[in-house]
């Protein structure tokens, strides 16, 4: 966490220095902070747009800090340790293995050379595919820098681009609402950055292993279930809406659709104006950014893990089963008791500073809540809010972006296993529930 702090705090004041901006002036240390937070937290609320007011070095800073973000203090403070063949010790080793959710030490330095490797890897191929598209619309030395900036953003579900200096500030990916190549490119990265590392390493090594874990087949069909849901759902709500999906034909619609179904899982660009949606779908997208992405991976919210231990809860209460059975494995209570505890407290935080920010701001009370919820979840969708919130709204905003970075991982080791025992227990009592 300290860790995390000192580097927004770097950030922030490198990029509120002259040097970092468009025109040579400096800019407000206020929003030079909000956007170190957001690179950092891995979030993508802008309250100066990327593209047209920072300079190259001020954008090379804020790609620095969206890679350190994602891929997590420690793990880059690993990687410069083998880099330099420093010794890992106990200590350092611990707190790797709650970064990196793990039941155990064992082959956790093995497990980061690998999530360094996977991460830089599929960021290249994602730079160089955006590369060779865009060096139709742009010189061959932008296209490459344009590759590499949005690569990185887009795996670790960041969310930042560049192409508000073309045209109108903050207009993300609306140009290629209709491009095949930038839409499937895109959501792949997206998608791959928000699986998490652990179920890539279970994927590649699946041949060998010839079965997965019960963490990555949780992951791939919640993941699955949630994209293929959002696709239907946005689909139907926007079919005929002009602002949005009228206007396409239907491969268009599709793709938006889908696109728009993806992005909620912590990413952050949009090829649909998002203010443009009905209410109905706002709010829908409001439910995917607290879902989130997957634990151990670049994006945020409560995760998917523990949207589906909420549901098994469900379905076993109906079903009157004692036991949550994922896959033929039964859940244990610790397990979801966790799951239900992130829940409640993540709830509680987004409850709380919508109702904070709905005194501070003049909007409407669905934007702010949108807002909101984008921030906890590190997701950077937003409907115009941010950039016009108050100085007291910057910090708000900022603050739930650096709580759901780092708060449930915080929360999951808070609340991990305890090794005391209790030595009595209280006598069971009933209440009545519904």
């Amino acid at each position: 966490m300290t860790g995390f702090a000192l580097i927004i705090l770097l950030g922030g004041l490198l990029l509120s220095l002259p040097f970092a901006s468009r025109d040579g002036t400096s800019t407000a240390f206020i929003d030079a902070l909000f956007t170190a937070t957001s690179a950092t937290c891995v979030t993508g609320l802008v309250t100066v747009d990327t593209g047209s007011h920072y300079s190259v070095a001020g954008q090379i800073i804020i790609l620095i800090l969206i890679q350190i973000g994602g891929l997590g203090f420690m793990t880059m403070a690993t990687l410069f340790a083998l880099v330099l063949r420093k010794r890992i010790s106990l200590k350092e080793r611990l707190i790797l293995q709650e970064a990196m959710n793990q039941s155990s030490m064992e082959g956790i330095v093995r497990l980061i050379r690998k999530v360094v490797l996977y991460a830089f890897v599929i960021e290249f191929v994602g730079a160089a595919l955006f590369a060779i598209r865009w060096s139709f619309d742009m010189p061959l030395g932008q296209a490459i820098y344009f590759g590499i900036f949005h690569g990185v953003s887009m795996f670790n579900n960041a969310g930042f681009d560049l192409f508000g200096q073309f045209g109108a500030p903050y207009v993300s990916f609306t140009s290629y609402v209709n491009d095949p190549l930038v839409n499937i490119v895109t959501m792949l990265l997206i998608i791959l950055g928000g699986l998490g590392f652990i179920v890539m390493s279970d994927l590649l090594e699946l041949r060998s292993k010839r079965r997965l874990s019960l963490h990555s087949k949780v992951v791939l069909t919640a993941t699955g279930a949630l994209i293929g849901v959002g696709t239907i759902v946005i689909f139907i709500f926007e079919f005929t809406n002009k602002g949005t999906l009228g206007s396409l034909d239907w491969g268009g619609k599709i793709l938006a659709s889908f696109y728009q179904s993806v992005s909620p899982r912590t990413a952050g660009p949009n090829t649909v104006d998002l203010v443009q949606l009905r209410q109905a779908t706002q709010f829908f997208i409001i439910i995917l950014m607290f879902i989130g992405a997957s634990p151990g991976s670049t994006g945020g919210g409560i995760k998917t893990t523990t949207f589906t231990t909420l549901i098994g809860a469900v379905i076993a209460m109906i079903r009157g089963k004692e036991d949550i059975v994922l896959f033929n494995y039964r859940l244990a209570r610790e397990r979801i008791f966790k799951a239900l505890t992130i829940t409640v407290l993540s709830l509680a935080l987004v409850v709380f500073v919508t109702m904070v920010l709905s005194t501070t701001e003049d909007k409407a009370f669905i934007k702010i809540l949108f807002e909101t919820t984008s921030a906890f979840g590190t997701v950077g969708l937003s409907l115009g809010v941010t950039p016009e919130l108050s100085t007291v709204g910057k910090i708000i905003i900022a603050l739930t972006m650096f709580a759901g970075r780092l708060g449930p991982l915080t929360l999951a080791y808070a609340l991990g296993p305890r090794t005391e025992k209790e030595l009595y227990r209280y006598p069971e009592g009933k209440i009545i529930i519904g």
